[in-house]
């Protein structure tokens, strides 16, 4: 009942419509209170700032005009001063210096210009970069609401979320970039088409936009005093290196093993000497075993570039006459002894053979080679990455800090998104971002004169007694690792989980590399078997053969095998004394067998002599495999090669072949931009693939 004037006026309420309006109004976030006078009172459902601030902008904008078309009666209270406003264009203004630019970022409003770097500080406060809202409301000083449709500005966001990030996104002065990231101020010019106005800056949009559109080089002129007929994509990595140099940027020459990484660089350096600017030495920092292999193509090819070799006890009488020199030669081991003089030298480059060594960031050698003083670094590797992301990102830490963002960034924006979920979009990402540093080709492109290269599988089948050894071990294993994951946990049972399929590996290649009782029991290999069968056929066809293995001591019993059925062979292991006399045997032709440790010969070999490679254990990751295998696919090779990768039936050995192609999909998926749809980061899903039961 009301009062109105003399009257009383009788209203009925209608508690049903009214609580549908209620519904209504629940449904767009807000939410009610009851006050003292009857009213209710409706504010947003959230307690975060801009969220509230994105409730009441979708309320005024979408939700009110529809309700007002409904019959519904609006007022607004001249004390509510909430304004949301749009920018109209993006201001851009650029300073660069020397190696290093500046952002600053305007969004005009109207004749004002608003910061955007204390915006982007907000939103990046509030919101998930990967869950933004359709459209997102930052406040601005003034107190109204900037709002940004996100469809539109969404790349955008993400452009600078991965320029700042870390940064220092504050109203204080703009952060400095690297030269690299220039790529970066075109795509944002990509994005935002003709609504970004730019102020200076013209060489670094211009970089940017040559980075972008990265397709290739321009073509430079090799010295008359480098003495080679290089090959048209030798002349293009040549071409790309000095590319490299002539923007201050750093990069990896990847190309397949046996293509000419060596002479590329080489040639590289006798032009950066013959136009004067090589005025200090470079330092060449590779495996003890490649170091003949510098010395003898930098005598070959570049006659002109003096070499100084670094190695054995009486390198200390050479260390004065360094800066006489345009190449200095040294191995990964001795830079850790002689750091105290090699780094204090001022380089015109630092190069890296064989980089694929400093993949673990907290090894010492890779923590020092990244205190080398260089003008320039450059990364050869046939396998820039060999079992997940994280070696690739160390690489190029090497190369230019911060290109892929620290270590634990680049893992939550790229590693685990591809490794674990298949995030084609991210892997996209990252494929365009090292284009332009990354240059790999690999031989079925580029060298089609090679002879094919046939890849079998041969598989054996274990004998009763070596499968109930094999299972025996299996289930004690099993059990062990149980018990360890159990107590310490799945990280810290590393060494427990290593062992376990180490011993299930030398069950397959061989009881005897078990130092178990009932190990020395069984008398099969059925795998030995299996290769002396090969061998004797093989030999018999005139094959010259390289057998490859994890295990020093399985080439000891092949070896004793060899010996019995009176087989010529030689043999390289790490203890090898004259590592070029076991080599020129083969090479001249004296024996046509090459027994090869994996690890003293799958890198620095050229033995196109050769026309068969066995592969008698399969190793975890395929780049380790396919770069022993290049020691005689390579050129110069004029023969078809065959290449037998002896597999235990039902053993681990198969589900090891099956995580060889995940991790080959996935470096193929950053080298090829292909699909990469499935998980490939070792879980405990592989371990249980990998103990698990023998199938009958």
């Amino acid at each position: 009942i009301l009062s109105a004037g003399d009257d009383m006026v009788s209203l009925v309420r209608d508690l049903l419509y009214e609580q549908s309006c209620i519904d209504e109004l629940s449904k767009y976030g807000l939410a009610s209170q009851l006050q003292d006078d009857g009213f209710l009172n409706w504010q947003p459902g959230t307690s975060a700032e801009l969220a509230q601030v994105e409730v009441w902008r979708g309320f005024l904008s979408e939700v009110i005009p529809s309700l007002v078309d409904a019959g519904w009666q609006i007022k607004f209270d001249e004390t509510f001063s909430l304004e949301f406003v749009e920018a109209e264009d993006w201001q851009v203004e650029i300073e660069s210096k020397n190696d290093w630019f500046e952002l600053g970022f305007d969004l005009a409003v109207g004749k004002q210009k608003v910061k955007l770097l204390p915006l982007m500080t907000q939103l990046l406060q509030e919101y998930d970069i990967e869950k933004l809202p359709e459209v997102v409301s930052m406040q601005m000083d003034d107190g109204r609401y900037l709002q940004l449709p996100m469809e539109q500005f969404k790349p955008v966001y993400r452009i600078l979320y991965e320029l700042f990030e870390g940064a220092g996104t504050t109203t204080g002065s703009p952060p400095k970039f690297a030269q690299y990231d220039a790529m970066r101020v075109a795509e944002l010019d990509e994005s935002l088409g003709n609504r970004i106005v730019w102020q200076g800056g013209e060489n670094i949009r211009r970089i940017g936009a040559q980075l972008k559109n990265f397709s290739g080089v321009e073509r430079v002129e090799v010295p008359e005093s480098a003495r080679v007929e290089l090959r048209e994509y030798q002349r293009q990595g040549v071409d790309w290196l000095q590319f490299l140099r002539t923007f201050g940027f750093n990069g990896i020459l990847a190309d397949d093993m046996g293509l000419g990484k060596t002479v590329q660089a080489l040639i590289h350096l006798q032009i950066e000497k013959s136009s004067g600017r090589l005025d200090r030495p470079c330092l060449i920092i590779a495996p003890t075993s490649l170091m003949g292999t510098w010395k003898n193509e930098a005598a070959r090819f570049t006659p002109d570039l003096r070499v100084l070799t670094l190695q054995g006890s009486r390198r200390h009488a050479s260390f004065e006459q360094i800066n006489n020199y345009d190449i200095v030669l040294s191995t990964y081991p001795l830079i850790v002894r002689d750091r105290d003089v090699l780094l204090p030298i001022e380089y015109h480059y630092v190069i890296l053979d064989e980089a694929q060594i400093i993949k673990n960031p907290r090894a010492k050698v890779s923590q020092l080679v990244r205190l080398v003083n260089a003008r320039h670094r450059l990364c050869l590797t046939g396998t820039p990455m060999e079992n997940h992301l994280g070696e690739l990102w160390a690489l190029f830490d090497f190369l230019m800090p911060g290109f892929l963002s620290n270590k634990e960034t680049f893992t939550k924006r790229f590693r685990t998104p591809i490794e674990k979920h298949g995030d084609e979009e991210r892997q996209q990402q990252l494929s365009n971002r090292l284009a332009p540093f990354m240059l790999r080709r690999r031989k079925r492109e580029v060298a089609a004169e090679l002879p094919p290269k046939t890849e079998m599988i041969r598989t054996v089948t274990f004998e009763p007694a070596q499968a109930a050894l094999y299972e025996s071990i299996r289930l004690s294993m099993e059990k062990r690792v149980r018990e360890a994951v159990a107590a310490r946990g799945f990280a810290r049972s590393h060494i427990t989980i290593l062992d376990a399929l180490l011993k299930l590996r030398q069950t397959c290649c061989d009881p005897r590399l078990l130092k178990l009782e009932e190990a020395q029991r069984v008398k099969d290999s059925a795998k030995l078997e299996l290769l002396m069968e090969m061998l004797d056929e093989l030999l018999a066809e005139g094959r010259r053969i390289l057998v490859f293995s994890q295990f020093t001591q399985m080439l000891a019993l092949i070896e004793s095998e060899l010996e019995i059925q009176n087989i010529g062979y030689t043999k390289l292991t790490g203890q090898t004394r004259d590592r070029d006399r076991a080599i020129d045997s083969f090479r001249n032709g004296e024996v046509d067998l090459f027994l090869i440790s994996l690890k003293a010969g799958g890198v620095g070999l050229n033995l196109t002599e050769a026309d068969t490679v066995i592969h008698y254990d399969p190793w975890w990751n395929p780049a380790t495999e396919n770069q022993a295998t290049d020691r005689t696919h390579r050129i110069g090779q004029d023969k078809p090669v065959f290449v037998y990768k002896l597999i235990t039936e039902n053993t681990l050995e198969e589900k090891i072949v099956e995580m060889q192609a995940r991790k080959q999909m996935l470096a193929d998926g950053v080298y090829q931009n292909i699909d990469v749809s499935e998980s490939f980061e070792v879980t405990r899903d592989d371990l249980e693939m990998l103990l698990a039961p023998q199938l009958t």
